[in-house]
């Protein structure tokens, strides 16, 4: 019987075989020892559970998924029920189409999801009634921090204080908090509600939250227009829903607006993921943190949509990078893009005034019961006072099946919300102890700040009413994209493997997706056991002593990381240990991420062989000794290499002090060979979104836990919520309470998707885990072995092997032909493939890594095609094409390119259409040509353009 390893692992033992005698080797292990430097291999065996069938994984996830009890929520701030249509559900959410899409850095064949992602923004900027909005943020309180640090960036003041609002949802004001002191900004947290006199003198910005987290509503304008007389910019935290009836952000003249997007559609699921959202006034737009979709055009002329302003990405901009790119959401993105665009504007007023109807309701017969209802203007929540009986008023409500949340002794908050109904009403009335209420209700929102402007008004929000039409605009548009449903995204760094539908099918269940993050801890024991047990599993798996999943992005894990070292080094009297050492080989993401974590960035160079230059290391670390914070390696190197200098580097940063960050995107070339926490590492951010099958969802969700050695998980991320027990059993183990800066709005981070990697290591076991790391190895060693003789392989490590990637120099042939590496990039979507990663690590190259999911026959179609396009390259170095009219200069062609009237280029229609080797049955075609990526940055629209720019 074929085991769970057998499907998840492309090539059978005949297909490794023909691979093995390609490489040269007898057996994986051979390939393994010769390729991994035998000072850091592992030859133990894992001690994880044995390998379970799918069938096993599904019932052990049924049995922990029903020892969480899914109450009525109406605990609020900030977490909602909703109801995700089941159209989007099943057509997005459970759609491989969508959730197994990549980044859309290749915008010919990702205009689906850009589109989307353009409706996301148009929706988030009409509502906020801002100008400009990006195309999601990791949740609340991360899009809040973001705008702390955009308005320290923008402001005229050189104040280092930010006032916060009082009534900001707490887990918000953690993340603020946490990301402000590397930072060296001073939050000051203020009662706001008696006005502007509550202003310090002199600030750099201002954090409102609109509702308040109690439930009040208040008239922001004064303190917007105080902020601006000394400088500062103002972020107002938003409720979306709250925004179809009140005041925009905008209208009162907020710099910038922040929040979340979960209640439009997107389930709880005890903490996340969520898009979060930042939106911007004019002339903020180029300092807008994050992933921008704009309107360029195509070859043609037409409109086509791509991510804009790319110079501000992370491995270009480095160590001047003013935040991390890897801060999106995309999935979660289109869901509430998707709702907003099923709902339409009247809907969605139709949904809010329901709400806030309940809550008006609900404070009504509280009122009348005797209870006081601590405000007299709220949407959907409110606080009330019941003086010594907040407790047990929360535990009759929990009795009923309702939770509602303890403000303090004497104060109980509840929220109402989209599922919210009359007998719930009812049972909350009940645990308050009065009467079921049947008398009249009046609105609670003051006129005054009624919303009277119009949003969604583009057609898009208007033209899907009919389930019908919904469905086949979700089609469309995944028919525009690429994704792996259709084939190999060969990217190196990356890692698209295969995203099973057995790990994704559980998180939609109501038992994992429709938790409250702060339901009660007796509701959510089958999710704290499962969290558990993953942590556990993954610090056997890296060698390390805690881990912790509360970062929900790889940046929010290198952020986590550097932060714990941070900690360790203060908690030591090291104060002045702020240099991070980074070579100049690494991911943009970690000179990003050390920024923010209060570090100065000192560049190591690498060697002509691509490794870290140790003589350089040495000279930096003697130059730097009594300041030396870390340094980051990413292993194997970014260059796709096990570089045999590994154990000194870190035997060299431990001798001055410092700490050894290692990060864990190549990760997939490790498990079962190498333990990072065994060999010199004090702490790794691992990608569940690479190595542990959590889909990239065509950029988000992912998640970043980090793995630490014991003497730093006490600098663990911390609860938001500022509870003190232990995270884990296994966290407790390895030094206690986890006492670092909360990095992401929920304590477990995106814990909604956590079944996905649990299930992947539950069915793969240790020998399945230990079997994919070599034919992901093997897969790249095969496919360099085969292109070889065609294009230089730039970097090889041992015996000439590589390890789960492989760099492709075009270099040579660009000065030769003029074909560039954007030309093959684009002729290989005419092949059917999504292009390798292009100029990264290395200007002019391609880095391919083909993952363990993949068989011999994508394999070979895919050095095929790279084989063919060489032989186009001589057709064009031969002077047979024109240099500027030849199948790749002008790749991709679309099917009304090739199906025109009139074709007046230099090679024939077929060749353009149907290359070698490609199949004239179910072709995939780019719905748009190549796109001019320079106009769209000169000439920025950001929201959907009108039907007319499309005839």
């Amino acid at each position: 019987m074929n085991t769970f390893a057998d499907r998840h692992i492309g090539p059978d033992r005949d297909s490794e075989r023909r691979m093995l005698d390609q490489v040269g080797y007898g057996t994986v292990d051979e390939l393994m020892d010769a390729a991994i430097p035998e000072v850091i291999r592992w030859h133990g065996g894992l001690n994880l559970p044995p390998a379970a069938s799918e069938a096993e994984v599904i019932a052990e996830l049924r049995a922990l998924a029903d020892r969480n009890t899914v109450n009525v929520s109406m605990i609020g701030l900030g977490y909602y029920g909703t109801h995700t249509p089941a159209v989007i559900r099943r057509n997005v959410l459970e759609s491989p189409a969508w959730y197994t899409a990549y980044t859309p850095y290749q915008p010919e064949i990702s205009q689906g999801r850009l589109e989307a992602l353009l409706n996301f923004q148009t929706m988030i900027a009409d509502l906020t009634g801002l100008t400009t909005a990006n195309s999601s943020m990791l949740d609340e309180g991360t899009a809040a921090a973001e705008a702390m640090t955009l308005a320290r960036r923008s402001s005229k003041s050189g104040s280092p204080v930010y006032v916060v609002d009082a009534d900001t949802l707490p887990q918000t004001l953690a993340v603020i908090e946490g990301r402000a002191e590397p930072l060296g900004i001073i939050v000051q947290v203020r009662d706001l509600s008696a006005g502007a006199s509550a202003l310090p003198a002199d600030f750099f910005g201002l954090h409102l939250q609109y509702p308040g987290a109690s439930g009040v509503v208040l008239d922001h304008a004064d303190l917007v227009t105080a902020a601006h007389e000394v400088g500062a910019l103002v972020t107002v935290a938003a409720d979306l829903l709250a925004l179809t009836l009140l005041r925009s952000p905008g209208e009162i003249g907020a710099d910038i607006a922040a929040g979340t997007t979960q209640r439009f559609g997107v389930p709880m699921g005890f903490g996340g993921p969520h898009a979060g959202y930042l939106a911007v006034r004019k002339g903020l737009e180029r300092t807008l943190p994050g992933r921008l979709v704009g309107v360029s055009r195509d070859a043609d002329g037409a409109p086509a949509y791509r991510l804009a302003l790319q110079t501000r990405e992370q491995h270009i901009r480095r160590e001047k990078a003013t935040s991390n790119i890897c801060t999106a959401q995309v999935l979660l993105a289109v869901i509430a893009s998707m709702y907003a665009v099923y709902h339409g504007p009247d809907g969605l007023r139709d949904i809010a005034r329901r709400t806030h109807a309940r809550a008006a309701k609900l404070a009504a017969g509280l009122r009348a019961g005797g209870v006081t209802v601590s405000s007299e203007a709220f949407f959907d929540t409110v606080t009330v006072s019941v003086p010594g009986r907040a407790a047990a008023v929360v535990a009759a409500a929990a009795a009923q099946g309702v939770n509602l949340r303890q403000v303090d002794a004497d104060r109980v908050g509840i929220a109402c919300d989209e599922t919210t109904t009359d007998a719930h009403l009812v049972l909350v009335w009940k645990a308050f102890g009065v009467p079921a209420y049947t008398g009249a209700v009046e609105a609670a929102l003051p006129d005054a700040l009624a919303r009277t402007s119009d949003f969604l008004t583009h057609p898009v929000f208007h033209a899907h009413r009919s389930e019908t039409a919904m469905l086949r605009y979700l089609r469309r548009l995944s028919d525009l994209d690429y994704a792996l449903d259709r084939g190999m995204i060969p990217l190196g760094s990356c890692t698209m493997k295969l995203n099973a539908t057995t790990e994704m099918e559980p998180i939609s269940w109501p038992e994992f997706a429709n938790i409250h993050p702060h339901a009660p801890a007796a509701q959510t024991s089958g999710y704290r056991e499962l969290i558990t047990s993953l942590e556990s599993w993954l610090a056997e798996v890296t060698g390390y002593d805690a881990v912790s999943v509360q970062p929900n992005a790889g940046s929010q894990g290198e952020l986590a990381g550097l932060l714990a070292i941070r900690g360790y080094h203060r908690s030591r009297g090291g104060h002045d240990r702020d240099v991070c050492l980074i070579p100049s080989s690494a991911h943009g993401t970690n000179a990003a991420s050390a920024v923010m974590a209060g570090m100065r960035v000192v560049v190591v160079a690498c060697d002509e062989n691509g490794n870290v230059d140790l003589v350089d290391l040495d000279a930096k670390i003697e130059q730097h000794a009594s300041r030396l914070a870390a340094i980051m390696v990413t292993y194997p190197s970014t260059h796709g290499v096990y570089e045999t200098g590994i154990a000194s580097l870190c035997a060299k940063v431990h001798d001055a002090g410092g700490q050894v960050y290692v990060d864990g995107a190549n990760l997939n070339a490790l498990v079962g060979f190498a333990k990072p926490g065994r060999f010199g590492a004090d702490v790794s951010h691992l990608n569940l979104h690479k190595t542990f099958c959590i889909p990239h969802g065509g950029g988000g969700p992912g998640v970043g836990p980090i793995g630490v050695r014991g003497h730093l998980a006490p600098f663990l991320p911390g609860d938001p919520l500022g509870a003190t027990a232990s995270r884990t059993s296994h966290s407790a183990r390895a030094g206690g309470t986890a006492g670092g800066a909360a990095v992401s709005a929920a304590r477990h981070g995106s814990a909604g998707i956590l079944p996905i990697p649990w299930a992947y290591l539950r069915m793969m076991g240790a020998e399945g885990l230990t079997r994919a790391t070599g034919a992901a190895v093997l897969a790249a060693n095969y496919v360099a072995a085969r292109l070889r003789e065609h294009y230089p392989v730039l970097y090889s490590g041992n015996k000439g092997l590589v390890a789960h990637e492989c760099i492709l120099d075009l270099r040579p042939l660009t000065k030769a032909t003029g074909v560039t590496v954007d030309d093959v990039a684009k002729r290989l979507i005419d092949y059917g493939f999504h292009a390798p990663t292009m100029s990264f690590p290395v200007a002019g190259t391609l880095m391919v890594e083909p993952t363990e999911s993949e068989d011999l026959a994508e394999l070979d179609r895919f050095c095929d095609a790279m084989i063919a396009i060489r032989g186009e390259i001589e057709s064009v170095g031969s002077g047979t094409w024109p240099r500027d009219d030849n199948p790749l200069a002008n790749a991709p062609h679309t099917a009304s390119m090739v199906s025109g009237d009139e074709w007046s280029h230099a090679y024939p229609r077929s060749v353009a259409a149907y290359p070698f080797g490609v199949s004239r049955v179910g072709k995939y075609w780019a719905p748009v040509r190549r796109i001019d990526g320079a106009f769209g940055d000169r000439n920025l629209v950001c929201a959907c353009p009108p039907p007319e720019a499309f005839e």
